[in-house]
């Protein structure tokens, strides 16, 4: 069990270790400790301080392209609003001549 724990913890990362610890996975019964507890970010110092610093800028990172993904959909909801306003004036226009043409029958 040791070495899948030891390929697991290498795939997720430190935060995955982390998720994983939090949620009773990974962790054998001998290591009986609070969730969370010894975690570099919790002991502070440079470590601690790096952790932060990077996870700050996967969540801005993410929030950045949460936010072009967003305006990115709403410009191109605004096309196509546009190009629907234009195909219903043709339309108008094509009755409007109809109606046109109907009263000159009269």
């Amino acid at each position: 069990m040791a070495g899948s724990t030891l390929a697991i913890r290498a795939r997720l990362g430190a935060w995955g270790v982390r998720v994983l610890q939090t949620r009773g996975f990974g962790s054998d019964s001998s290591e009986s400790m609070d969730a969370g507890s010894g975690s570099i970010r919790e002991a502070g110092g440079a470590f601690g301080k790096r952790e932060k610093a990077e996870e700050d800028r996967y969540f801005r990172e993410k929030t950045k392209e949460q936010l072009s993904a967003l305006k990115k959909h709403h410009e191109d909801e605004i096309e196509h609003h546009k190009e629907e306003i234009e195909r219903l004036q043709k339309q108008i226009e094509r009755h409007k001549k109809k109606m046109k043409s109907l009263r000159s029958h009269d």
